[in-house]
């Protein structure tokens, strides 16, 4: 299945498909809370969609030893 879209949401990251019949699938993942986006004193952790950067993604599917020289 092709992707259909991939976004940074701050707080989580999400991978979106279409299956055989053409529902739409979402693939989502939440960040660790100390890496979410930090909002001013008194207000609330906003949410955005931003483009997710898939070669970043991929590159943390190869062993540690593979990525500390790139």
């Amino acid at each position: 299945m092709p992707l259909s879209g991939a976004s940074d949401h701050g707080v989580s990251e999400a991978l979106y498909l279409d299956d055989p019949d053409g529902n739409g699938v979402e693939l989502y993942w939440d960040r660790a809370k100390e890496d979410w986006p930090q909002p001013q004193p008194g207000q609330k952790v906003e949410m955005f969609v931003h483009p997710l950067d898939l070669e970043d993604l991929l590159a943390e599917l190869k062993p540690k030893e593979d990525r500390d020289g790139d």
